[in-house]
């Protein structure tokens, strides 16, 4: 076991655990925020989707020993009362059908938009590719990533 400060959702958070934990057992483990999924252990579904200094990564994969000043933010972190841009306009379009895969959604469309404000039907499609929804919701996401880029 080592002790590990990391910059979560805007505070400094101490953790106790071995080097390789995922970052994705820290969080869901250790600190009680379960908002982010497990879904594949092998970084291909997206359900675990954070944010590491403002970029969509993968915490099923991520050892909490690869992280030392980045900043992390959750689903929980996004917004404090879920009015982020995105998480309306999940709202708006009715995207979330089981939910399991929509925590990873929005952060990757949330990090999407940061760097293009303006996507294209194709943008969008290549940004959201690598997140599966087995109820096969891509159309209400689709919608919904165009909505939130128009109301941010």
């Amino acid at each position: 076991m080592a002790e590990f400060t990391i910059n979560l959702n805007g505070k400094s958070t101490k953790v106790d655990v071995a080097p390789n934990t995922p970052l994705l057992w820290v969080l869901r483990d250790h600190l009680d925020l379960v908002g982010t999924k497990y879904g594949c252990g092998i970084a291909q579904c997206g359900a675990c989707t954070v944010h590491i200094d403002d970029i969509a990564m993968r915490a099923c994969t991520l050892p909490i020993s690869q992280i030392s000043e980045q900043k992390i933010t959750t689903i929980e972190g996004l917004s404090e009362n879920g009015t982020h841009p995105v998480q309306k306009a999940w709202l708006e379009h009715d995207v979330a059908q089981c939910g399991y895969c929509q925590t990873g959604q929005i952060m990757t469309a949330a990090a999407f938009l940061k760097d293009n404000a303006n996507p294209s039907d194709d943008e969008i499609a290549r940004a959201m590719n690598g997140n599966i929804c087995r109820c096969g919701t891509y159309t209400r996401i689709k919608a919904a990533v165009k909505t939130a880029a128009k109301n941010q």
